[in-house]
């Protein structure tokens, strides 16, 4: 499929080795800093996750000080990233390491598989950048450097998409130096074989591609139609306290909320927010404190959704507006 394999390779590793990303979780690629860094990584771009990363680190330096710690101090420490359910994922993995395989984090893909929250990916992934294993990691980038090295012209989606993918991760596969071979291949993806306009000219591996469209590769299905909604959340602010509900429904479970409210005079914040295809417009607007709200100072807010925490600030910074004009 892949004619060439080996000086493929030594064109794309010698490529990397001049050029590849300086990450935090590759400078010191213990087994559990870059389970935290594949975790964090799902869904979310490097970009975002550096910094959460070294604040992470520097809180929960272990899988035992993360299995021991409140649920609510990780989910904290989460904040901003978004989709907590990898955070407690994250947790729960921890837990069951430290307390059923002895603190070792195992290497094998099938092992890693029943760590919770551990999917394909995360666990081949895991097994390079950890253990060195050669094995196929196949994340976006690394799928479309693949899919336009073939010229792969058929949705990368379906089930013959994802089985030539993996045929032509196979084919290039070294016999050593698994965690080299798959950060040259996500880098090259990352920063020269990007989606939409890669930058050809400048491919170390050019020569081997297939491709005669690049631009068009991969072919993915229609997405599917973005979902508008609703919703009313009430601002309720007393002695320099605001008052949160615990979020329902497993999306945001063990965060604190703004409470549902009703639409009541000017809204305090109004802005629109997406997760996953959904389109919500939020609105917030003053209201009484009610029973079963819970206070909280506004020096020491817990676990809050991005949303819920961005309607606080705007909420905060209108009133603020409106109490300077009435002075």
């Amino acid at each position: 499929m892949i004619p060439e394999a080996t000086a493929f390779r030594r064109a794309l590793h010698g490529w990397f080795r001049a050029n590849g990303r300086k990450l935090p979780w590759r400078s010191a690629p213990d087994p559990y800093s870059v389970l935290v860094s594949e975790f964090m990584l799902q869904q979310t771009t490097v970009a975002a996750v550096i910094p959460y990363f070294g604040r992470w680190m520097a809180r929960f330096p272990s899988l035992e000080k993360l299995a021991v710690a409140p649920e609510a101090d990780v989910l904290k420490l989460w904040e901003g990233l978004g989709y907590y359910s990898r955070a407690r994922n994250l947790q729960r993995a921890a837990k069951l390491v430290v307390g059923e395989l002895g603190g070792k984090l195992p290497s094998d893909v099938a092992e890693l598989r029943r760590l919770p929250g551990v999917g394909p990916y995360t666990a081949a992934a895991i097994a390079a950048f950890a253990f060195d294993r050669c094995v196929p990691v196949i994340d976006a980038n690394i799928q479309r450097v693949l899919a336009r090295l073939i010229n792969f012209r058929e949705p990368v989606q379906t089930a013959r998409g994802r089985e030539m993918i993996e045929r032509a991760a196979e084919a290039v596969l070294p016999r050593a130096g698994g965690a080299l071979h798959a950060s040259a291949l996500m880098d090259l993806g990352a920063t020269v074989c990007r989606a939409g306009s890669p930058d050809c000219p400048h491919c170390p591996v050019r020569k081997f591609c297939q491709a005669v469209e690049p631009a068009s590769i991969p072919l993915k299905p229609a997405k599917r139609a973005i979902v508008e909604e609703s919703e009313t959340r009430a601002f309720a602010l007393a002695r320099k306290r605001i008052f949160l509900v615990p979020a329902e429904g497993a999306r945001w479970r063990g965060l604190w909320v703004l409470p549902e409210g009703n639409a009541l005079g000017i809204p305090l914040a109004r802005f629109t927010y997406a997760v996953t295809r959904f389109r919500i417009r939020l609105e917030v607007y003053e209201a009484r404190p009610a029973s079963g709200w819970t206070p909280f100072p506004l020096a020491s807010l817990p676990a809050m959704p991005s949303p819920h925490r961005k309607a606080v600030e705007l909420a905060l910074d209108s009133l603020r507006r409106r109490n300077s004009s009435d002075e």
